[in-house]
């Protein structure tokens, strides 16, 4: 095999590997290669100060991921509340092969604590809000539901005028979109009439929409 031939075959192997992008994938593969020291379910044993130097170099030649996703899955599972649980002073924190490499000192343990508690709460806080917008979805529907079942107003029943029959004087009724206001003819016309409402308002109206 020559070294171009080498060269082509290295770069199809490498395409080939599968790269890691969620944090969530990236621990699942960290419990995986180190599962003495992360793991996925139950309280996390607390992690050796100046870790993450010690899983980019065991990590150097890994292609799946990088250093920067390593810090953030890192930063990820070390805010998890099973972690910070298990944060109690006194609490023996482990190497990359499950080692003991330290314990929790009183400060990291109350610094554990404060975290966790602020994360309950944050939560708290968001399941509250969440619960308070389902109720004023569900109540949403059943006000609209009451209007729709309200009675609607009865529509005024008119009768058409005989405009030839209309003399100055006559008392009508003009129709104004769904209502009918009381009117008196001050001059008739042609093909409407000049009339005058109960509130002074003077105007022309043709014949189809005067009523008796």
């Amino acid at each position: 095999m020559t070294d171009s031939q080498l060269d082509v075959q290295l770069k199809e192997t490498s395409s080939d590997i599968q790269k890691l992008t969620s944090n969530k994938e990236i621990i699942a593969y960290l419990a995986e290669k180190f599962p003495l020291c992360f793991i996925l379910e139950g309280e996390a044993k607390p992690l050796k100060i100046g870790l993450f130097q010690d899983l980019a170099k065991a990590l150097q030649d890994d292609e799946r991921v990088s250093k920067t996703q390593l810090r953030h899955a890192l930063r990820q599972y070390t805010s998890n509340w099973r972690y910070l649980h298990g944060c109690r002073e006194g609490a023996v924190r482990v190497d990359l092969y499950g080692e003991a490499a330290g314990v929790i000192e009183a400060e990291h343990a109350t610094h554990a604590a404060e975290q966790l508690a602020e994360a309950k709460a944050k939560f708290a806080e968001k399941r509250k809000a969440e619960l308070v917008a389902k109720k004023a979805q569900q109540k949403r529907p059943a006000r609209k539901a009451n209007q729709q079942k309200s009675p609607r107003k009865p529509k005024v029943e008119l009768n058409a005028v005989d405009f030839a029959e209309l003399t100055e004087g006559s008392k009508v009724r003009v129709k104004v979109g769904e209502y009918a206001k009381n009117a008196t003819v001050v001059e008739v016309l042609k093909d409407s009439a000049r009339i005058q409402l109960e509130n002074g308002l003077v105007m022309n109206v043709t014949a189809d929409r005067l009523f008796a």
